[in-house]
């Protein structure tokens, strides 16, 4: 079909990017308007660019994905749909190139000790744990129902009944912030994140009024957990820290959370636990 002159046919890449910059804009409850007049352009271009009528050029895309705070995963996605190449770069962290980060991730690690620590990704898979963890994970967590769960994710290990979340004293309260994390995170626009939660929201006795987020629930900087089984009892409280990388997605995504003992008896059985395996491990 022959057609009026002066039009262009969208290709596939414009067409694509005009639905995904206006889910970002939409998900900053951001106008035309607004986005326009923040990131100094015209709403009309700002439109065409919506419609499919203009196809912008790398820089507009990129300036456009500041102004709406994507993060770099996001970025590369609207590149990607506006046919350009990414600029971001993402890489396992276990190649070559990552030999340093990993020997500063283990250092920290190895810095926690005796006391719990690891390394999770953006989509809260654990990477990295140091010998601390892995002895709270001993203490509570039976291996052979742990891998029924596959491969170890820290919010699934808490979350499900054949993890830790039995011997979690204050379960719900802690859950609660924690699917308000899950919930902050889902704005970056990652659908395996909306995948996770999801799934922990399907789990027995999850409270349906989690399923939302909650702009008033508290953010606090630090997560307090308390542990028991039979007459083992451990308070931690938890911190999170980004390395934040902006031009790299993997470092950008990867957190450390460190536990630090709350109270005198739990600093204590950390440190027994530790001698204690240290002891077994020079017999051997």
């Amino acid at each position: 079909m022959a057609r009026a002159a002066g039009t262009k046919r969208k290709t596939a890449s414009e067409s694509a990017l005009g639905p995904l910059l206006r889910q970002w804009r939409e998900r900053r409850r951001m106008s035309q308007l607004t986005l326009a007049v923040e990131a100094e352009v015209s709403s009309r271009h700002l439109s065409f660019i919506e419609t499919g009528r203009a196809k912008p050029s790398r820089e507009m895309v990129l300036l456009l994905a500041r102004v709406l705070e994507v993060p770099p995963r996001g970025r590369n996605e609207l590149l990607l749909a506006a046919g350009y190449a990414p600029v971001y770069l993402e890489r396992g962290l276990d190649s070559p190139e990552m030999s340093q980060v990993r020997r500063a991730l283990d250092f920290m690690l190895r810095q926690q000790e005796p006391f719990p620590a690891l390394v999770v990704d953006g989509h809260w898979n654990v990477l990295m744990s140091n010998e601390g963890m892995q002895r709270v994970m001993a203490l509570f967590l039976d291996p052979a129902q742990a891998a029924t769960l596959g491969p170890a994710n820290a919010m699934r290990l808490f979350y499900h009944p054949l993890g830790v979340r039995p011997y979690i004293v204050n379960w719900e309260a802690t859950a609660a912030a924690l699917i308000q994390w899950l919930h902050r995170d889902l704005l970056r626009g990652d659908p395996e994140i909306g995948r996770l939660l999801d799934e922990l929201l399907s789990y027995p006795d999850v409270p349906h009024h989690w399923r939302k987020l909650d702009l008033d629930a508290s953010t606090a900087p630090f997560l307090a957990v308390e542990l028991a089984r039979g007459d083992i009892h451990l308070k931690f409280f938890s911190t999170l820290t980004s390395l934040g990388v902006p031009y790299d997605i993997t470092l950008h995504e990867l957190r450390v959370e460190a536990f630090f003992p709350a109270d005198e008896g739990s600093e204590a059985l950390m440190r027994r636990l530790a001698r204690e395996a240290g002891a077994s491990a020079s017999r051997a």
